[in-house]
């Protein structure tokens, strides 16, 4: 992919936002094993570790930190504007033991479960599997659809992690990749992402769209949630168009108060982004331009650096970015109406642009 550079001046909003939080968002992707960040020649190129100890020094610059360590660049394609998208932690109420109330399982990640490619290329892959099953002879077979599960295909195996009230409100976890699990004493229990079946993810709401029960202006999360939950009889079969089916682990306590992202740190409100690997490597800082993007910023346009930490099924092309939000109801009616044009502006390590 081509880069054009450009000046801190060239970026819309740049001197207007706070980039504190994103660099402590940075920060906590470098601490990681996972420091790669993208240049020109080579997505994967290391970031130097100068960049990483020079963000424990500059910390109170944050502003300064990015502009001495970092060139911003716009992509240079011929495909439209670039998309956003949002996500969030729901809330759902659900228990450890299945009853009346709480009868369908989140299950844990299956032992015979392997990867065919990396979690963090999982949505980049233009592969037909991300995942299989390992069979007794060896041989990686292709796992059980989603429809399959519903229908069985992973009982008698002890994989029942939690249990919620029906299949909308898994899906919706699924389709976010995390929870917090509201249980009936009222504590809250976290449950994370773990591997998925491999199949290809498919937009139900594109699929309400295409039979007509829903128009494409209208399509929210809030109606695609309220025109599955009015007959559950209905949704399942709709549900099922969507063949992957997300694995889950329960997070420690020591594991933070957010969900975590594929670099396994914990997610940002609003500077962590979702993209395509093929395109960003993870821990990236990216400039996000959206002026008709004001839901988020109390009617202000979208103008803010981000911090690449996690990926998606449904995240590919190099303008492509998907906004977490924060955790709850509040969160999720605004991650569920994002859906604007945005621009890019990649901000590359000084040290990979040399020759």
């Amino acid at each position: 992919m081509p880069y054009a550079a450009v000046s801190f001046d060239d970026i819309p909003g740049w001197l207007s936002d706070d980039v504190e939080p994103a660099f402590i968002a940075f920060m906590m992707s470098a601490s990681t094993e996972s420091r790669t960040a993208l240049s020109p020649n080579n997505r994967n190129a290391s970031v130097p570790s100068n960049i990483a100890q020079a963000a424990r020094l500059q910390s109170s610059s944050a502003r300064n930190f990015f502009e001495t360590n970092f060139t911003p660049h716009r992509i240079a394609h011929e495909a439209p504007n670039g998309l956003l998208t949002g996500y969030f932690e729901p809330i759902i109420a659900g228990a450890r033991f299945r009853s009346d109330r709480f009868p369908i399982p989140l299950h844990r990640r299956p032992s015979d479960l392997v990867n065919i490619v990396a979690e963090s290329d999982r949505g980049a892959t233009e592969a037909l599997l991300t995942h299989g099953r390992r069979a007794t002879t060896g041989i990686i077979e292709a796992y059980a659809t989603r429809r399959d599960i519903d229908q069985g295909a992973l009982n008698h195996q002890n994989l029942e992690l939690l249990f919620v009230a029906d299949v909308v409100d898994r899906f919706i976890i699924q389709v976010q990749g995390s929870a917090a699990i509201r249980l009936p004493d009222g504590t809250l229990t976290r449950v994370n992402y773990d591997g998925k079946n491999g199949h290809p993810y498919t937009s139900i709401g594109r699929v309400l769209i295409n039979q007509g029960h829903i128009s494409a202006e209208h399509m929210t999360l809030a109606t695609l949630t309220q025109w599955l939950k009015a007959d559950l009889d209905r949704a399942a079969p709709i549900i099922w168009h969507n063949e992957s089916y997300v694995f889950f682990r329960e997070l420690g306590v020591s594991e933070g108060n957010a969900p975590l992202g594929v670099l396994a740190c914990p997610l940002t409100p609003g500077r962590s982004l979702a993209v395509d690997t093929r395109h960003h490597a993870l821990g990236l800082p990216i400039f996000i331009s959206a002026p008709t993007l004001t839901h988020v910023t109390n009617g202000a346009p979208f103008q803010r650096l981000m911090i690449a930490q996690d990926v998606g099924s449904a995240i590919k092309g190099p303008e492509r970015g998907d906004i977490f939000i924060g955790t709850g109801p509040a969160a999720g009616e605004i991650a569920g109406a994002i859906k604007h044009p945005g621009t890019f502006y990649i901000l590359l390590p000084n040290a990979t642009l040399r020759p």
